[in-house]
């Protein structure tokens, strides 16, 4: 089993019951319409390292490629605590759950992992790793519980290399409670393309990179659809920006500010 740093997920199904027509301040509102920075708590939530997010995945990619030793046909590929030796083009899965609390977010998450080694004529080129999860988060600003999918690929294991860069998609979906604003509930996905994500070495600093964000659902008032982008800018911050409106973003914790 392979430890992650954070994660959260789980399917929970959330019942409601409408006691009156009168709603405490503390209770959510599925009639309510999904604002954009509501949209914006579901795409940094998707991206932060400890509500399961991208940055958590791409972490965990860089330190299974940071034990990698260079081998014309073979290299050492992290299977939880041991090392195994994994041949050029085969497979291997893994797995990890985790929970806890981290920065005011609780969650809980199972993650598998399938990791294809690909070489070249010289050594390791690339680590191919396909992941499913589940799992839920309750944070300051929002709750969700969710399942979903990735695919990515870590480039950059040859020792001559400065950097891993990463590249692939993420997409999770599931259920949301806002905990601010006119607290609207109901159905979300979040789908993320990113592109050439620079990880240092051997820090795994995140310096660079670009991402398309879609943010999509149903609430009872109807459907909602926001589109936006990531520029991740080092220091453990990133620039997004959902229609119009731009936010920076802690991608450790998945609070944000707004400009």
């Amino acid at each position: 089993m392979k430890a992650l740093k954070f994660a959260l997920i789980v399917p929970v199904a959330i019942v409601v019951f409408a006691i009156s027509c009168k709603k405490d301040s503390g209770s959510s509102n599925n009639n309510a319409q999904v604002t954009t920075d509501v949209a914006a708590d579901m795409a940094a939530s998707a991206v932060s390292s400890n509500s399961f997010g991208f940055v958590n995945i791409a972490d965990n990619m860089g330190a299974n490629a940071q034990v990698t030793s260079l081998g014309a046909s073979q290299a050492t590929n992290s299977i939880g605590t041991n090392a195994v030796r994994q041949a050029c083009g085969t497979t291997v899965a893994d797995s990890s759950s985790v929970s806890g609390t981290n920065n005011s977010v609780t969650f809980n998450a199972f993650y598998k992992f399938t990791r294809t080694l690909n070489c070249n004529n010289v050594g390791p080129d690339n680590v191919v790793t396909s992941i499913v999860f589940h799992g839920s988060y309750d944070g300051p600003r929002i709750t969700s519980s969710d399942s979903g999918n990735a695919s990515v690929t870590i480039g950059g294991l040859s020792a001559a290399a400065t950097n891993f860069v990463i590249n692939g998609t993420y997409n999770r979906k599931g259920s949301f409670t806002s905990k601010v604003g006119n607290k609207a509930s109901g159905s979300s996905q979040v789908n993320i393309t990113v592109s050439n994500l620079i990880l240092t070495k051997p820090l795994r600093s995140i310096t660079a990179g670009t991402a398309t964000i879609t943010i999509s659902g149903t609430t009872a008032s109807g459907t909602f659809n926001f589109s936006g982008s990531l520029v991740f800018n080092g220091n453990n911050q990133a620039t997004l920006t959902v229609g119009t409106t731009v936010y920076i973003i802690n991608t450790l914790t998945g609070t944000y500010t707004k400009k």
